[in-house]
């Protein structure tokens, strides 16, 4: 294991720290100090992990439960950026960027190949990194998928599950939103591919964070701008696209993670934005078929549910947890 340490600095600290210091060496009478994290500030670092440099946030203390929070598409662990504080008391919170989103850098060499598979290996490789034996699953759209490999591959594991429009079943699958994928599954074809490529623009993905929301005022346009930016890297589009059309893969798994559902029985909670068009609330509700005891809510938001209701969310998985 390599790394750059959990409780690295973040930019705005270093900066002005060294503004800090600027003013000492100028007056005399300024003195930049060092003060250990607390127990609410996100902290960030990297870690490498199957051959992979990925970046992660974490906060809370190391003795906490911890919860391994996973994003989906097109954002990154900023998406957990005002999760974490409001949970950090209680908890150890963990946030990768998974290959190809955020921060989390794939060295040229590593020849990486961009499909769910590799995401799940080098999440697990994270993990064991970090040397987590033990943690809630925070699901979410594509961490969904990477979620449910890490707990087939670990069933030990898991203490739980949060769901945020993390989907595990067909129910939960909306006709025109998956529409375009469908169509390239039955007969791969350029326009199918070009209706994907839209999503990536500044346009599309902010319309996915606004899709159902009743405030969008709401909606930080640090998010979507930050995602945006990031899908716009030199060749990354390009893996994007490959990603979405391996998303077949994460279907036909969907009766593994089912079965696992059954036999182990897992505390869990699902806390859905019910205005979302990908995953639609009957994915929410399928989880009680497996999970009887599942705890199933709904917000009246979007996808990006903790874009708009945090607060909520942070609230419910303290009760339940």
């Amino acid at each position: 294991m390599t790394g750059r340490g959990p409780a690295r600095a973040t930019r705005r600290r270093v900066l002005a720290g060294g503004v800090l210091a600027t003013g000492a060496a100028a007056s005399g009478t300024v003195r930049a100090e060092v003060h250990p994290a607390r127990a609410g500030e996100v902290r960030h670092g990297t870690v490498r992990a199957d051959g992979v440099d990925v970046f992660y946030r974490e906060a809370g203390r190391p003795d906490a439960p911890v919860i391994l929070l996973l994003h989906g598409f097109a954002n990154s662990s900023f998406y957990f950026r005002h999760l974490m504080p409001r949970l950090a008391d209680r908890f150890r919170l963990i946030a990768p960027d998974l290959p190809s989103f955020g921060f989390t850098h794939v060295p040229e060499d590593r020849a990486y190949v961009y499909d769910f598979a590799s995401l799940s290996r080098t999440t697990e490789a994270f993990v064991g990194a970090l040397g987590l034996d033990r943690y809630i699953l925070y699901t979410f759209d594509y961490g969904a998928p990477v979620g449910w490999d890490l707990a087939l591959a670990h069933p030990d594991r898991v203490a739980g599950i949060v769901s945020q429009n993390g989907n595990a079943y067909l129910d939960g699958l909306g006709d025109a939103a998956w529409a375009p994928l469908r169509a390239y599954w039955a007969a791969p074809n350029a326009a199918a591919v070009a209706a994907i490529r839209a999503r990536m623009t500044l346009d599309g993905v902010r319309a996915a964070y606004v899709q159902g929301v009743p405030d969008p005022s709401r909606i930080e346009p640090e998010a979507y701008t930050l995602d945006a930016a990031i899908l716009a890297r030199p060749g990354n589009a390009d893996r994007q696209v490959t990603l979405k059309l391996d998303y077949k893969r994460n279907l036909e798994r969907y009766p593994l993670i089912q079965a696992f559902f059954r036999a182990r029985r897992p505390k869990l909670l699902a806390v859905w934005g019910r205005n979302d068009a990908f995953f639609i609330p009957p994915g929410a509700e399928a989880f009680r078929r497996d999970i009887p005891k599942a705890r199933v809510t709904f917000l009246d938001t979007g996808h990006f549910a903790l874009e708009t209701d945090g607060d909520a969310i942070a609230e419910e998985i303290r009760r339940f947890f």
